[in-house]
């Protein structure tokens, strides 16, 4: 297969987050041809239309960053039943000003780690649709919605629990094979 490149973005900010072991998790398992690069969204301002014609520099780099992947993957917690406000931020700003939406057409899917017995199936669920609107093809099965406990993942991003696993190479066979839909041989 052709080299894929996947912008991968983690709506989380924290340190030791369950959901940047859950990426570290899918990189491993994923085949040597798909890439993922993290995308920095820390440092972003808060989008203002104001900026439109004259975006700042870490938010140029932003849109430069995900038009360079061929696919998008992201991985979010899930705040309040919704999405984190960094990376709705990051949707934003990278779809903006109206005509430049750097997402558009990138086949991407959504996972999401959190601690609540329903993982991040909320948040999952909005950001979908923030997607569906930005014309990102999203992955509809399977749906991972990972409840994180302590050692599942290690900080490595090898996962210690087989049955988990299993279901994440399952994620990342169905994955690898939706975005082989979309990228040129």
């Amino acid at each position: 297969m052709k080299p894929c490149k996947v912008a991968a973005l983690v709506g989380s900010l924290r340190k030791d987050s369950h959901n940047k072991r859950l990426l570290l998790a899918v990189t491993k398992l994923a085949p040597a041809h798909l890439t993922f690069e993290t995308v920095r969204i820390d440092d972003l301002p808060l989008y203002s239309q104001d900026f439109d014609g004259d975006y700042p520099p870490n938010a140029r780099r932003l849109k430069r960053d995900i038009e360079s992947a061929q696919a998008l993957l992201f991985v979010t917690p899930e705040y309040n039943r919704s999405v984190p406000g960094v990376l709705k931020n990051a949707i934003d700003i990278a779809s903006r000003p109206w005509g430049t939406n750097s997402f558009k057409g990138k086949p991407a899917a959504v996972i999401g780690a959190s601690i609540g017995a329903v993982g991040t199936a909320v948040a999952q669920d909005h950001l979908r649709g923030s997607l569906h609107f930005l014309d990102v093809p999203t992955l509809g099965q399977p749906e991972v919605y990972l409840q994180a406990r302590d050692g599942l993942i290690a900080p490595d991003g090898t996962v210690t629990d087989e049955s988990t696993r299993k279901f994440l190479q399952g994620f990342v066979d169905a994955y690898a094979a939706w975005v082989e839909r979309f990228v040129a041989k």
